[in-house]
């Protein structure tokens, strides 16, 4: 029986609406956030990484870094396996009570220690050892966010070449905008006027004029071909086509030169006007969906398919097991990877945005509802999926774009937006979101490799942290897995490693909690951080011992076994770096528990911070 859009959404909204006013007030006392402190932009503010910025600005930003396209592709991933219902469960219920609070615990964690990274963090309490492993594990997750995220680019510029002008254009915006604010010092709320009309300009531009690197078969006629029918020789090119195999290393190229600037002149403005864009792609399908149920829908036709309601076209639930990627306990939760929860939050928390905190209690508004602004795109994606009901794709990515523009482009139409607007309208907020994460993976990848070596005393380590050598060995080594032709088998790689920083980033939050002040309940870190443990490292297992191995057993080519060979080794290292780093941290916790401290740090950061 098909079941009206809408009532995913409304229960959604009450969920988040009672987390936001409720828990996530409990949680700002429970933190102390008190704006009379300076925050770490204001202590060692350097024009470079330490840059107050208006609370708008870096919701922005902090919104358009976290939500990439995973909390798109993987809640469409999990509902075509297993039925929208779990899906939209896992979301409406996890996201406020694990998510949000991870998001909000790790940046209210930094901004206590100097805006550092949640590594540095644990360094703090539980020593050196504990500190680098973590670190380290940042790093490599790092990678593979640079890897599958820059393909994905390269997908949707390949499927929607009016998303590859539009970002060019709007990128452009943005290196204006920051001169505009920070060199000029004009007007902010009417730059904000002039640059975000011209964000939206540049998507009816993009969709005028759409570019392509190299031609191929698949191009529409109108599409402008920058190289014509070469490119056959570059990596991807035959796995894939030429355009896709160009558009990669210039995504990746592009994510180095941004990291590499400083935040003004392009991260901040960027964010900022690319997040009305989001906004609008986001909030606009929510309304389209209430305008859409509770009036008249007129029936809109796409690619041959009639859809004369916005109701659930896919099953509620398919069963407790996918033939494509296993049980549902874990692989329901593995796969969501962002949209309830996702580990690499905590590295933008807390290694960009707790840099550039304006006031303490703009922790609540970015932390917390920021994350529930996630959990809005990810429903707004099993929304799509139900609507469409796409569910034959193989690793989700290509599904992914499929469904989300498709079904996105259908929701519009209630809202009067033709769908040949609409879908590549939702594609270009697609790319957004991709771009974003991308650069800003590469930042905080810089941020990780500066904290693990210190303070550089040798030649080596001089070059480790040199922000253009660091920027570019992580790039590299993105292409490289990219380029292999194995980034399929990334996906589930990256949505295993990620969970399992979500559930470090927990364990950090829950021994600097416990240190600060040892009468603290630990409840609210403590029980998403049990669960999460639990998932992945079950996650994890089954694919080092089961999947991987039983997979390389029945490979059709030497490389395909090699690579699932590998994916059994890397599991398996992550699941025991966790149980090591675990184990480290419930030693610390059960110490400050059984023999008190003495009086409790003031701020909650470091004694001798005080």
């Amino acid at each position: 029986m098909a079941t009206a859009i809408i009532w995913l959404v409304v229960g959604v909204l009450v969920l988040f609406s009672i987390g936001y006013v409720g828990y996530s007030r409990y949680l700002a006392r429970f933190v102390d956030l008190d704006d009379s402190r300076d925050t770490p932009a204001h202590k060692y503010e350097d024009g470079q990484e330490y840059v107050p910025a208006k609370k708008t600005v870096l919701l922005g930003h902090h919104y358009s870094s976290i939500a990439g396209g995973a909390p798109i592709v993987g809640p469409i991933t999990a509902g075509a396996a297993f039925g929208w219902l779990p899906a939209i469960l896992w979301i409406a219920i996890g996201n406020p009570i694990l998510g949000a609070v991870h998001d909000f615990m790790s940046l209210s964690s930094s901004l206590r220690h100097e805006g550092k990274s949640i590594g540095y963090i644990m360094g703090e309490y539980v020593g050196e050892r504990g500190k680098n492993m973590l670190l380290w594990f940042a790093f490599l997750t790092i990678i593979l966010v640079i890897a599958v995220f820059a393909f994905v680019v390269a997908i949707v510029f390949d499927v929607f070449p009016s998303a590859a002008t539009a970002s060019v254009l709007y990128i452009l915006l943005a290196l204006v905008f920051g001169v505009w604010l920070y060199q000029f010092d004009l007007s902010f709320i009417g730059g904000t006027v002039i640059f975000v009309a011209g964000v939206f300009a540049s998507v009816w531009v993009g969709i005028q004029y759409p570019v392509a690197l190299f031609n191929h078969a698949g191009l529409a006629d109108n599409v402008i071909v920058l190289f014509g029918d070469g490119g056959a020789w570059l990596p991807l090119a035959q796995s894939q086509n030429a355009n896709r195999a160009a558009w990669v290393p210039v995504i990746i190229i592009y994510a180095f030169v941004a990291s590499v600037l400083p935040v003004w002149t392009l991260l901040q403005p960027r964010d900022y006007l690319s997040s009305f864009m989001l906004y609008a792609g986001v909030g606009g399908m929510l309304v389209a969906i209430i305008v859409g149920s509770l009036g008249t829908f007129d029936p809109v036709t796409v690619d041959g398919t009639t859809y004369s309601a916005l109701e659930t076209q896919l099953p509620a639930f398919t069963g407790f097991f996918s033939s494509a990627l296993g049980p549902i306990f874990p692989f329901l939760f593995v796969t969501i990877a962002c949209g309830t929860i996702s580990g690499f939050h905590s590295l933008v928390s807390s290694g960009t945005t707790a840099k550039q905190l304006n006031t303490e209690s703009d922790a609540r508004v970015i932390g917390y509802g920021g994350m529930l602004g996630e959990g809005l795109l990810a429903t707004t994606a099993v929304a799509a999926l139900a609507i469409v009901a796409t569910t034959e794709f193989g690793s989700g990515v290509e599904g992914a774009l499929a469904n989300f523009p498709t079904g996105g482009g259908i929701m519009l139409t209630s809202l009067g937006v033709p769908a040949s607007y609409g879908i590549p309208f939702i594609g270009l907020v697609f790319v957004s979101f991709l771009l974003t994460s991308t650069d800003t993976a590469v930042r905080l990848g810089r941020y990780m490799s500066e904290e693990i070596v210190g303070t550089p005393e040798t030649n080596v380590q001089k070059l480790s942290v040199n922000r253009y050598v660091n920027a570019g060995v992580q790039c590299v080594l993105g292409y490289v897995l990219v380029a292999s032709g194995t980034w399929e088998s990334l996906w589930p790689l990256f949505g295993s490693a990620n969970q399992l920083l979500a559930a470090l980033a927990l364990l950090t939050a829950t021994i600097w909690l416990v240190n600060w002040d040892d009468s603290k309940q630990l409840l609210s870190t403590g029980g998403p951080l049990v669960l999460m443990f639990a998932v992945t490292i079950v996650a994890l297992f089954w694919i080092g011992l089961y999947r991987a191995p039983f997979g390389a057993l029945e490979a059709e080519t030497t490389a395909e076994a090699i690579s699932l060979a590998v994916q059994s080794v890397l599991s398996l290292v992550l699941a025991g770096l966790a149980l090591a780093l675990g184990r480290i941290g419930y030693r610390n916790i059960v110490s400050e528990r059984r023999e008190s401290a003495g009086a409790p740090v003031a701020d909650g950061g470091r004694t001798e911070d005080d």
